[in-house]
């Protein structure tokens, strides 16, 4: 589908040159990239596509611009220090679209994310009767207000003052304050009324009676009387109590009630960067539901009252896309009419993009890492920029084969334009519309890091690397398939998009749930199977940590390892724990010096101390079976593997563990390398290898192909035939046909997105479905098996 490539041009300034690339993993790297071309970025995960893309050239290219304002604008920008390579030139202004969530943020929605409801607002507060105001009145983020103040004013050559009142006319619904939702605790998830506060009655994470709490409970509460005893005031005492000074054994300390601590310790903060255990009770112990003020819609009566056509600005916010976008052509009024060919345009980008079946008010938080990418590029399809250099990350991810034609076109119609265009992919389908490849490896982490091909993609495919040799690959269609051993009935299933379905997930096999984006399939499983006792869901969320977090911290390796290490020496475990007693003085267990430079980038050093070792030195004359605890945070996961299930150094625990972490093919990644350094697809494999690890009946895996090279997908498929065969049952969503060729059993959802979607249009085995040929998954599948 792609134009013939352009001859690769010869002038220097029309290249992108690296020389001498070191980024993590990249061994000297050095390599001339075509201006105004597609390039594609190919080689297993962890083979450093990203740290040449992202953390090379694209970080240099943000940093250079970031250069370029004042001293005091850069004091409010995060700080970035140079990649570590020789020479970079030739680089144009960097737009990265990546897949970073897009944030949870409660009030950041499809709609004011893109601008539209900016647009929106406009339109309204112009053509809305009655007319209430200005755009702001129209804004769920901006709150009324009313008052006095005084002014100072100048009569007859003196100044007076005067008071006046105000008053600032908002969008925001009081009662729910814009988020469109008000919550409600379970109270029995805060306590056991059974037992008394010395018993351990408080549910909620942190609140141990042995401390401080025990100290400042006892001094207001009678810690033996069971909390069903407490009279109404002790219990308002203890849920709802305002900031209280009070002085607990001559120290002052501050009291407040469990549920506006709750509110301001954790309900502050973004679901994905809490700690699990914390997600965990706040999704337990709160109920979100629809604000009964506003009806869920975020904004107050009065901008609800103006309309155009019979519609506010909260109905149309809440129409998918493709029919608001039909909504808009109908409003004729030729002064706005600059302003709605605008907003036109903005809307046949969702559409164009396969988004159109989103709403405006569909919360950012609640899509997925492929829908975030793409709402992402909106703001650049209508762009006049030309020259500019856009660096995607993997735009296949949640594309069925039918959209991924689609995202294609896009990316072609961003190069026509005179931009540069670089995109990091493993689908062969995305790899094939290029005009230059740059193939990394061999492997992965150590093994990988060097450029083992460059040109044209017929090129690649002979060149006999490993992405080479996988090309062409093609899963077939299996000869029999496993029978179920049972089914997770859902009835009626009615929620988003779905159009009460009834389906019998069947169990003791492997089930692949397909369909376009955003036909249901996530609603389909996430609402009503995932849910369900003994089921294990490994979603899209992201792996968020700090530089100290590692795969043996997240894992929970570090933990025996702790308490091996202790038990062989006769010391305290805290003592193997970077973050506690064991950490080196200098650093504080970091392993880095950072040195803040004022308006320049802060610099890293080694610690010189522990030379990056983290530990005190005394730590680490203590060993287990021969190694310091830094010597094991320094082996790979099949190094340590190997290690832990030696004799002399046996921990069954951390065997299992590591069991896992080899199974989903991660096992060159070293136990203590930070988590921020591993790519998207090893972030995914390790969280996959996490959820592995609980002993669950059934588990559902959301799109587990996610940044696997088409070499590891065989691997995977491997790892669920294991699972399946060890009698568990899986479910897969995904489009990768590879996966959908290989399962028993199919349950394809469609037949488009949105309110064309949320029916079961097959059911039945992949060989069926390519059989059948009615709908778009089935001829798709049809075509890569070659049927």
């Amino acid at each position: 589908m792609s134009a013939a490539p352009a001859p690769h041009p010869a002038d220097s300034h029309d290249l992108i040159r690296v020389r001498g690339a070191r980024e993590h993993n990249l061994k000297n790297v050095s390599v001339e990239l075509p201006k105004r071309r597609l390039t594609v970025f190919t080689g297993v995960s962890g083979s450093g596509k990203s740290s040449l893309v992202f953390s090379t050239i694209a970080a240099e290219s943000q940093r250079l611009i970031n250069e370029t304002y004042s001293a005091f604008v850069q004091g409010f920008m995060p700080s970035q220090s140079r990649p570590d390579v020789d020479v970079l030139e030739g680089l144009t202004t960097a737009i990265i679209v990546d897949q970073e969530r897009m944030g949870a943020n409660p009030r950041s929605t499809v709609g004011t994310a893109t601008d539209v409801n900016a647009m929106l607002r406009i339109v309204f507060s112009r053509l809305g009767q009655p007319r209430i105001g200005s755009p702001n009145a129209f804004s769920f983020n901006v709150a009324s207000v009313s008052g006095a103040g005084a002014v100072t004013l100048e009569k007859g050559g003196k100044k007076v003052k005067e008071r006046r009142s105000f008053e600032i006319l908002g969008g925001m619904c009081a009662t729910c304050e814009g988020r469109g939702s008000v919550s409600d605790f379970e109270l029995g998830e805060l306590y056991d009324a059974d037992k008394s506060l010395r018993e351990g009655a408080l549910k909620v994470p942190g609140y141990s009676m042995d401390g401080w709490w025990g100290r400042l409970f006892s001094d207001l509460f009678d810690m033996d009387k069971p909390i069903r005893d407490f009279t109404e005031g002790e219990l308002d005492d203890l849920l709802r109590k305002e900031p209280t000074k009070i002085k607990v054994e001559g120290v002052n300390l501050t009291y407040e009630g469990l549920i506006p601590r709750i509110q301001k310790s954790m309900l502050s903060k973004d679901r994905e960067a809490m700690q699990p255990h914390i997600r965990a009770f706040v999704d337990r112990a709160i109920v979100f539901r629809a604000c009964p003020e506003c009806d869920g819609t975020r904004l107050n009566e009065t901008a609800r009252s103006s309309k155009i056509g019979g519609l506010s600005i909260a109905d149309v916010c809440a129409m998918q896309i493709t029919d608001l976008a039909e909504w808009v052509r109908g409003i004729e009024d030729p002064g706005m009419a600059p302003l709605i060919e605008k907003l036109c345009d903005t809307l046949d980008s969702f559409v164009q993009i396969g988004l159109g079946y989103l709403s405006l008010d569909r919360p950012t938080g609640t899509l997925s890492g492929g829908e975030s990418q793409r709402t992402k590029m909106i703001r650049h399809l209508g762009s006049p920029i030309t020259d500019a250099t856009y660096v995607f990350d993997e735009p296949s991810v949640g594309l069925h084969p039918h959209d991924i034609q689609r995202m294609n076109q896009l990316l072609l119609k961003l190069r026509d334009k005179g931009n540069t265009v670089l995109v990091v992919e493993h689908k062969p389908e995305m790899i094939a519309i290029a005009d230059h490849v740059v193939d990394l490896g061999p492997r992965a982490g150590t093994d990988g890091g060097e450029i083992c091909f460059e040109g044209t993609v017929d090129g690649l495919r002979a060149s006999g690397t490993l992405t080479g040799k996988h090309l062409d690959d093609r899963a077939r269609l299996k000869d029999s398939v496993r029978s179920s051993t049972g089914t997770i009935e859902v009835r009626g299933a009615d929620r988003h998009n779905l159009r009460g379905i009834d389906v019998d997930v069947p169990l003791g096999v492997l089930c692949a749930i397909t369909g376009v984006a955003g036909s249901g399939k996530s609603t389909l499983i996430h609402g009503y199977v995932s849910n369900r006792e003994g089921v294990v869901a490994v979603d899209q969320g992201a792996i968020k940590g700090s530089r100290r977090s590692n795969p043996a911290t997240y894992t929970g390796l570090l933990d025996p390892v702790r308490t091996a290490f202790a038990k062989a020496n006769g010391v305290k475990p805290a003592l193997f724990s970077a973050n506690s007693e064991g950490a080196c003085p200098e650093c504080k267990g970091a392993g880095i010096i950072y040195t803040d430079l004022g308006m320049m980038a802060t610099m890293e050093s080694v610690c010189q101390v522990c030379d990056g070792k983290r530990y005190d030195a005394e730590v680490l004359q203590y060993t287990l079976g021969g190694k310091s605890i830094a010597e094991v945070l320094d082996l790979s996961i099949a190094e340590a593997h190997e290690f832990f299930s030696a004799p002399e150094s046996k921990i069954p625990k951390a065997a299992k563990i590591l069991d896992r972490l080899v199974d989903v093919g991660i096992g060159y990644i070293k136990l203590g390398q930070p988590l921020s350094t591993l790519s998207g697809g090893e972030r995914q494999r390790l969280k996959l290898a996490i959820h592995m690890i609980e002993d669950a009946d059934v588990y559902v895996l959301d799109e587990p192909t996610t940044g696997l090279h088409l070499a590891d997908v065989e691997q995977l498929l491997g790892l669920l035939d294991r699972l399946v065969d060890a009698g568990k049952s899986v479910i897969v969503i995904e489009h990768h046909q590879a996966v959908m060729a290989h399962a028993d059993w199919i349950i394809d959802l469609g037949p488009g997105a949105g309110q064309q979607g949320g029916t079961v249009v097959f059911e039945g085995s992949p060989r069926s479905l390519v059989e059948d040929g009615s709908t778009l998954t089935g001829r798709h599948l049809a075509e890569y098996v070659g049927a």
